[in-house]
Formats: structure tokens, C-alpha cells, sequence
């Protein structure tokens, strides 16, 4: 941290919009597919594969290819690293909104 405000805290890898939202939609699941994924955050295959890729060689998210009757798929789910650093990020983000001084 380089200041005393929250902002301070706030995960750089996390925080730009579409990561932010793939964050939070694999906070809320078990695991997600790929499709669905995509679809839910309103982005194109090409920018949810570039984000999963930094957040996956962060190691904050765990990568699962299958084939269902011969079709391949891709899921998705938080790492517990990446569970652990959204959920400090949520935490900074309160602490932003209650005007607190220190993370």
C-alpha cells in the first residue's frame, strides 16, 4: 500500500471493468462455462479469452477443458487465491464507501 485511503488496496489485476465482472460472476458459482460467461458479461469471445488469461497466470482462476458428447467446453472457477483476493477487493471497495481512512 502507497497511501493511507483504501484505495490504496485495491487489486490493479482486479479492477478494470470486465475483470471486475468476471470476478464477481465466478464469485457467485461454483464454476461457469465459457458461453455462458460471455453472455452474461456482454463481451466477445476474443476479450473474455485475453482477461482469462491474466487472471489465470495470476493464479486466480483455475481453467477446466471437457468434451460433452464430443463437443469440447471450457469452465471456469476462482482458485482459492482468487476467491481470497476478491474478496479483499470487495472489502477495500466498503471501506471506500463508509469513508473509512485505513484498509
Amino acid at each position: 500500500m502507497t497511501g493511507a485511503h483504501p484505495r490504496h488496496g485495491l487489486d490493479p489485476l482486479i479492477h478494470t471493468p470486465v475483470r471486475l465482472s468476471i470476478m464477481a460472476a465466478l464469485a457467485a458459482a461454483d464454476r461457469v462455462e465459457f458461453r455462458f460467461l460471455r453472455d452474461t458479461i456482454e463481451v466477445s469471445d476474443s476479450l473474455l479469452s485475453k482477461h482469462m488469461l491474466t487472471l489465470e497466470e495470476a493464479g486466480y482462476v483455475k481453467v477446466e477443458k471437457v468434451f460433452i458428447s464430443k463437443k469440447p467446453g471450457t469452465w471456469y472457477s476462482l482458485s482459492p487465491e482468487g476467491r481470497a483476493a476478491f474478496q479483499e477487493y470487495v472489502s477495500v471497495l466498503e471501506m471506500i464507501m463508509k469513508g473509512s481512512p485505513h484498509a
